[in-house]
C-alpha cells in the first residue's frame, strides 16, 4: 500500500495534522493525483543537488500536464482550473530555485511518515499527553467564544454611538429652532411643550451616553481579562508546542486560530477607539453639567490604546524557527556561511499593513549576555511583510538567504572561525519592526529560540543534542546561559523525545520494549517513567566500559538507519534495541534458524544479527556476526546480506542459517521486496563470458568452529564469485578451505 493510501486511512485527528503542512508550496491536490510518482522519486537527495532538483521539477510539471490532458477529456472544469492555477504557481515560485521544491516535498513526505508512525504507536508519553489535554482544548474554545462575544458587543456600541449621534442631531435641530423664534413666540404653550421635550431628550441623551460608556468600559475590562488570563496563555502554549515540534514531536497547529482571535480583538479595539473619538466630537458640540464623556473618555481611550500596544507586541511571532534547508530535521543548528531560512508572522491581519511593515534581522543583539564570540548576518536582512508570503493570506515574511558569519577579533585576526565551536553556546536571532497605524506608532521585537553555531557538520550531532535538551527542559525562550547549569529531565520525557527522533528522522518511533532497553543503558531502573537524567549522563559522560556517550551511540544508529536500512526499519523488521541477555531469552525456545536484528552496543553505527540452532546433542546455541557498519553496507545492501549470508561448519558445505525472522516470519516473506536483485547461480568460466570474465558478486560468509559456540568470522564480507567458490569446493576439502579462511591473512 502506498504511503498516501495509508495517510488517507488515518483517524481525523491525524488527518488534521497532515492538513497543516500542505499549502500553495505543495498543494494536496498534486500529492493526491501524483502520489505513486512522487513516492518513487528521491526528493531528499535532490534537495542538495541542483541538477537533480531541476530535472525533478521539470518532470513534475510534465506529470501535471499529463493529468491536465486526462481531466480535460473528462471535462472536469473545476479540476482543470485548479491544475492550471497550481502549475502556474509552481513554475513561477520554484523556477529559479528548484532545490526548494525538493526540500518542501521531502519535508512533507517525512512528516507523513512521522504521523503514520505516531498513529501506529500505542504509547503516548507525558509530553504528548500534556499537549493534547482536554482542558487545553476547552480553553481554546472559550477564547474563541469570548472573542466573538467582544466583537458583537463592539458592534452593539457602534449602534449606540450612531443612535447618540442621531439623537444629538435631533436635539440640536430642535434647540436651534427655538433659539431662532421671536421673543413673543417663545412664551407660547407650544414652545413650552417643546422645551419639555428637549429636557426629556437631554435626559435621554445623558442616560445613553452613560450607558454607552458603561458598555465600553465593560468591553475594555473583558478584553483585558481575556488577553491576560487566556489569550496570552494560549499563545504561550502554542510556543511550547512549537518547541516540541522542533525536536521531532507532534506538529504544532492553532496559529491560524490565534491569528483570528488577535485580529478580531485588534479590529474591535480600533473600532472602540473610533467610537470614543466620536463621543468626544459629540461632547465638543454639546456638553452640559454632569456630562460623563469628559470625565471617562480619556481614561478609556488610554486603556484601549494600551491593550492595542500589548496585543501587537505579542502578535509578532517566529512562525518557523531558523533552519538550514540541507538539514530540515535539525532546526536551530546553523553553520557559519551556510544559508538558513526563518519565517515571521504578524497575528494581526489588517489590509492596511500589507507591504508596509519592514522587518530587520540581527544576531546576538543583547551581546552582554553572551560569550566573546560575535556574529553578523550576511545576505538580505531587511524584508517587508506581505500576505503573499503565505497560502492562507497571513501577514508574513520569510528570510531565505541569511548567513551567519563570525566577526573578526579587535586585533584584526579572525576569532574562532574554522576552530572547534562550543556546541553548548547559545545565540539568538532578533527581529525588529515598526507599526504605524491610525496615528499610533508601535515598535515590535521578537526573537528565535536559541540557536547553536557550528563551523563543521561533524559538530552537528552534539549541537542537536543541545537543542533537544534545551527545548525539553525549559519554556524560557531566551535563556542563553542555560548550559551554565543545565537542569535534569525526567527519564520518561527524555525517552519520549528519543522516540520522536526516530519517528521524525527515520519514519518509525520506538515501542515500549525498545524504550526499556534504552532506559537500562541510561539507568539501572527498568521503569522508564521514573527518575531523572542529567545533561552530563546524556551527552558528556561515556557509557560504562565504552569510549563514547549515549547520545553519540544513538546518533550513529540514526545515521545508519537513514542511509542504509531505512525500508527495513520502517517495516518494523528491525528489533534494534535489545540486550544480548534479552536476545537469548527471546530466541532460546524458537525454531532453529530463527534470527533477529539488533544494533551493536559496542560498535558505533553497527547492526548485527543473531540466530539460534541446536548441536547434535540438542544443546541450544546462539551465533552473532560481527556488526556491519556503514562502510560494509555501502558495498552490499543489508537485505541482500541476509538473503545470501553463508556459514561454513567444519566438514559441512556452506549454508544460510537464517530461516525465520523473530518470532516466526519466513525470511523471504519479510525481506523479499527489499532484495536488490535475484541471487546469482553458481557458474563456471566459459568462453561466452563477457571478455572471458565470470560475473562476480559479494558473498557474506563466516566460519564456525565445531568446538565453539562463538563465531569465528575474520571477514563477514568476503568478495568471491560463485563460480570461483565452486571450483574451490571441487579441488579442496572443506577442512582446507576452513584452514585458509582462518589464516591471519584471510581478513586482509
Amino acid at each position: 500500500m502506498s504511503q498516501w493510501n495509508q495517510v488517507q486511512q488515518l483517524e481525523i485527528k491525524f488527518l488534521e495534522q497532515v492538513d497543516q503542512f500542505y499549502d500553495d508550496n505543495f498543494p494536496m491536490e498534486i500529492r493526491h493525483l501524483l502520489a505513486q510518482w512522487i513516492e518513487t522519486q528521491d526528493w531528499e537527495v535532490a534537495s542538495n543537488n541542483e541538477t537533480m532538483a531541476t530535472i525533478l521539477l521539470q518532470n513534475l510539471l510534465i506529470q501535471l500536464d499529463e493529468q491536465l490532458g486526462r481531466v480535460s477529456k473528462e471535462k472536469n472544469l473545476l479540476l482543470i482550473h485548479n491544475l492550471k492555477r497550481i502549475r502556474k504557481v509552481l513554475q513561477g515560485k520554484f523556477h529559479g530555485n528548484p532545490m526548494h521544491v525538493a526540500v518542501v516535498i521531502s519535508n512533507c513526505l517525512r512528516e507523513e511518515r512521522r504521523i503514520l508512525a505516531a498513529a501506529n504507536m500505542p504509547i503516548q508519553g507525558p509530553l504528548e499527553k500534556s499537549l493534547q489535554s482536554s482542558s487545553v482544548s476547552e480553553r481554546q474554545r472559550n477564547v474563541e467564544h469570548k472573542v466573538s462575544a467582544i466583537k458583537n458587543s463592539v458592534q452593539m456600541t457602534e449602534q449606540d454611538t450612531k443612535y447618540l449621534e442621531d439623537l444629538q442631531d435631533e436635539f440640536d435641530y430642535r434647540y436651534k429652532t427655538i433659539q431662532t423664534m421671536d421673543q413673543g413666540d417663545k412664551n407660547s404653550i407650544l414652545v413650552n411643550q417643546e422645551v419639555l421635550t428637549l429636557q426629556e431628550m437631554l435626559n435621554s441623551l445623558d442616560f445613553k451616553r452613560k450607558e454607552a460608556l458603561s458598555k465600553m468600559t465593560q468591553i475594555v475590562n473583558e478584553t483585558d481579562l481575556l488577553m491576560n488570563s487566556m489569550l496570552l496563555e494560549e499563545l504561550q502554549d502554542w510556543k511550547k508546542r512549537q518547541q516540541i515540534a522542533c525536536i521531532g514531536g507532534p506538529l504544532h497547529n492553532g496559529l491560524d486560530q490565534l491569528q483570528n482571535c488577535f485580529t478580531l480583538l485588534a479590529e474591535s479595539l480600533f473600532q472602540l477607539r473610533q467610537q470614543l473619538e466620536k463621543l468626544q466630537e459629540q461632547s465638543t458640540k454639546m456638553t452640559y453639567e454632569g456630562d460623563p464623556i469628559p470625565a471617562q473618555r480619556a481614561h478609556l481611550l488610554e486603556r484601549a490604546t494600551f491593550l492595542i500596544y500589548n496585543l501587537f507586541k505579542n502578535s509578532f511571532v517566529v512562525e518557523r524557527q531558523p533552519c538550514m534547508p540541507t538539514h530540515p530535521q535539525r532546526p536551530m543548528v546553523l553553520k557559519t556561511l551556510i544559508q538558513f531560512t526563518v519565517k515571521l508572522r504578524l497575528l494581526i491581519k489588517l489590509p492596511e499593513l500589507n507591504y508596509q511593515v519592514k522587518v530587520k534581522a540581527s544576531i546576538d543583539k543583547n551581546v552582554s549576555t553572551l560569550s566573546n564570540r560575535r556574529f553578523v548576518l550576511c545576505g538580505t536582512h531587511v524584508k517587508a511583510m506581505s500576505s503573499e508570503e503565505s497560502s492562507n493570506g497571513s501577514l508574513s515574511v520569510e528570510f531565505r538567504h541569511l548567513q551567519p558569519k563570525e566577526m573578526k577579533c579587535s586585533t584584526g585576526s579572525k576569532g574562532n572561525e574554522g576552530c572547534h565551536m562550543v556546541t553548548e553556546e547559545l545565540h539568538s536571532i532578533t527581529f525588529e519592526t515598526q507599526i504605524c497605524l491610525y496615528g499610533l506608532t508601535i515598535n515590535l521585537e521578537t526573537s528565535s529560540l536559541p540557536v547553536v553555531m557550528i563551523s563543521n557538520v561533524s559538530q552537528l550531532p552534539n549541537a542537536w543534542a543541545s537543542i533537544i535538551w534545551y527545548n525539553v527542559s525549559t519554556n524560557d525562550s531566551q535563556n542563553l546561559v542555560f548550559f551554565n547549569n543545565p537542569p535534569s529531565v525526567t527519564l520518561g520525557q527524555l525517552l519520549e523525545v528519543m522516540s520522536w527522533q526516530f519517528s521524525s528522522y527515520v519514519g518509525r518511533g520506538l515501542n515500549s520494549e525498545q524504550l526499556n532497553m534504552l532506559a537500562e543503558k541510561l539507568t539501572v531502573q527498568s521503569n522508564y517513567n521514573d527518575g531523572h537524567l542529567t545533561w552530563a549522563k546524556f551527552c558528556k559522560e561515556h557509557l560504562p566500559g565504552k569510549t563514547f556517550t549515549f547520545w553519540t551511540w544513538l546518533e550513529a544508529i540514526l545515521d545508519l538507519i537513514k542511509k542504509h536500512i531505512l525500508p527495513l526499519w520502517i517495516d518494523g523488521y528491525i528489533m534494534g534495541f535489545v540486550s544480548k541477555e534479552k536476545e537469548r531469552l527471546l530466541l532460546k525456545d524458537k525454531m532453529p534458524g530463527t534470527f533477529l536484528l539488533r544494533f551493536s552496543e559496542s560498535h558505533l553505527g553497527g547492526i548485527t544479527f543473531t540466530w539460534v540452532d541446536q548441536s547434535e546433542n540438542g544443546e541450544v546455541r546462539f551465533h552473532s556476526v560481527e556488526p556491519y557498519n556503514k562502510g560494509r553496507l555501502s558495498a552490499l545492501p543489508f537485505a541482500d546480506i541476509l538473503r545470501d549470508y553463508k556459514v561454513i561448519m567444519a566438514e559441512n558445505i556452506p549454508e544460510n542459517p537464517l530461516k525465520y525472522l523473530y518470532p516466526d516470519i519466513p525470511k523471504d516473506k519479510a525481506f523479499g521486496k527489499h532484495y536488490s536483485s535475484q541471487p546469482c547461480e553458481v557458474s563456471r568460466p566459459t568462453e561466452r563470458g563477457d571478455k572471458g570474465y565470470v560475473p562476480s558478486v559479494f558473498i557474506p560468509i563466516s566460519t564456525i568452529r565445531s568446538d565453539s559456540t562463538e563465531p569465528q568470522s575474520p571477514s563477514d564480507l568476503l568478495p568471491m564469485s560463485p563460480s570461483a567458490y565452486a571450483v574451490l569446493r571441487e579441488n579442496l576439502s572443506p577442512t582446507t578451505i576452513e584452514t585458509a579462511m582462518n589464516s591471519p591473512y584471510s581478513a586482509e
